[in-house]
């Protein structure tokens, strides 16, 4: 799952060391450590007797401001885009040019979203749960079977969805990982758009970053802010415009 986004800088690929050459041990410890994502994962739904297999991620939830967004994606099991994993192991630029790659590589993908204010109104885990729901009924046909990223189930699958939950998921299966760079990629845009130069927005995507936390104690929420998040108790001038619900889950504070 994702909290932070967008703090990687390009620079040398995970184990490299500027200088390092020549066929030494080191280079072939790191040539021997697994190179991303594979399809594991969905091989063993298929042989279970799932057709169709498909990824979920979600991204947003650690945000104070926007909707949570989740992906769903489904791949016909060929070799993914060079570099595919994770989306917070990528950085902005590579995440954009892996994206772009995969809209046109995966079989199928869809998104669905939940507003700040449902999140305000029905807690994390709910909104999260109806987000999925809508990418997984905008696919064009109805997966066998669902890798969901993490160790909870908030699909609520026994009832309804055919659900694998898988911790690390977005680091292990391809479909996974494409969802978590859709996710990721498509929600950064949405919150580019909103504006709100002062926030920071285009930058931190309503995460709490410093520039973000000091326009908000200065400017007081967006429209676009969840207001019964517990930042705001941290904020005296603009405490009273919080909404309160003592079930609220997923809160955060500047402190």
């Amino acid at each position: 799952m994702h909290q932070d986004e967008g703090m990687l800088t390009d620079g040398p690929v995970e184990g490299e060391r500027p200088g390092e050459t020549g066929p030494d041990h080191r280079t072939e410890q790191r040539s021997a450590r697994p190179t991303g994502p594979d399809y594991g994962i969905e091989q063993r739904l298929i042989e279970a007797g799932a057709a169709r297999v498909a990824g979920v991620d979600e991204v947003g939830r650690g945000a104070w401001a926007g909707p949570v967004v989740v992906c769903a994606a489904v791949t016909d099991l060929s070799t993914p885009p060079a570099g595919l994993t994770d989306s917070k192991m990528l950085t902005a630029r590579r995440r954009e040019r892996i994206a772009g790659e995969l809209r046109d590589w995966v079989s199928a993908y869809a998104f669905g979203a939940a507003s700040h204010e449902e999140i305000d109104e029905v807690g994390m885990t709910e909104a999260l749960r109806r987000a999925a729901v809508r990418a997984l009924e905008a696919l064009p046909d109805r997966p066998d079977a669902i890798i969901l990223d993490g160790k909870h189930d908030y699909l609520g699958g026994g009832r309804t969805w055919p659900v694998r939950t898988e911790v690390k998921a977005d680091l292990r299966s391809v479909t996974v990982a494409a969802a978590s760079v859709l996710a990721k990629v498509h929600r950064d845009t949405l919150m580019a758009e909103l504006g709100y130069e002062e926030y920071g927005f285009a930058a931190n995507a309503g995460y709490p970053s410093p520039v973000h936390q000091e326009a908000l104690r200065r400017l007081g929420p967006t429209p676009h802010h969840r207001l019964s998040w517990s930042y705001l108790d941290d904020l005296p001038q603009w405490r009273h415009l919080k909404k309160h619900r003592p079930d609220i889950e997923g809160q955060l504070s500047l402190i």
